[in-house]
């Protein structure tokens, strides 16, 4: 199948990426950093998600994964929510569409975190489930993800910090936060295995949410 991935250069799309590589499907991959994967299966396309006109053309996409983000920065709300919508508009047109991801955030949820980042990604559920209706016709599943913490690079500043990870292990239950593989078994199921649950928006946060809200970061 053709997969579709958007901020695959690194992170959570770059462990996606390779995934479905692994399982000996053909990636397109959109970023604006070149590409970091090496696999003749692997195609890439330096390109931003907020300029639609910049996306690339590819006729048959089966699994679009939206992912491509920033995190407090100035541009939240047109790469969060702008770019995957227009990614989205561009790619869903496939006659081969069987699935669309889109990968959204516990502040989704919480409203925690950075006020522009918390609405991009609250505002990415409301538009995954306006698309899932649309595309129910068409036996299409769109769904979303929500992570909590992650070990990725863009959480550095609190991960390397030994006395901001203490406090945020003391309000996360499982007392660990997800690895880029882990949150790679859940695209993988919800886009490859799942053909029965749509407009669903899954909170992936070690059980912080429920038991203990609390948001840490460094100052």
């Amino acid at each position: 199948m053709n997969i579709v991935i958007t901020g695959s250069s690194r992170g959570i799309g770059k462990a996606v990426a390779e995934r479905f590589l692994s399982l000996g499907h053909t990636v397109f991959g959109i970023d604006l950093l070149p590409a970091s994967i090496r696999n003749e299966r692997y195609l890439h396309t330096v390109a931003d998600v907020r300029d639609a006109a910049s996306l690339p053309d590819i006729p048959s996409v089966d699994i679009l994964f939206l992912n491509a983000g920033t995190q407090n920065g100035e541009n939240d709300i047109e790469t969060n929510l702008i770019g995957a919508m227009n990614a989205a508009e561009k790619f869903c047109a496939s006659p081969a569409l069987r699935s669309v991801l889109f990968n959204a955030s516990a502040s989704a949820v919480t409203g925690q975190e950075f006020p522009a980042y918390a609405a991009s990604k609250a505002g990415l559920v409301g538009y995954m489930k306006n698309l899932a209706i649309k595309l129910a016709p068409r036996g299409v599943t769109v769904n979303a993800i929500s992570p909590g913490g992650v070990l990725t690079e863009s959480n550095d500043p609190v991960t390397s910090d030994p006395a901001l990870w203490k406090k945020i292990m003391d309000v996360t239950p499982l007392g660990k936060w997800a690895t880029v593989d882990e949150i790679a078994d859940w695209v993988i199921f919800l886009t490859l295995t799942n053909r029965s649950m749509s407009g669903q928006n899954l909170l992936i946060d070690n059980g912080e949410k429920d038991l203990y809200p609390t948001f840490v970061w460094k100052d």
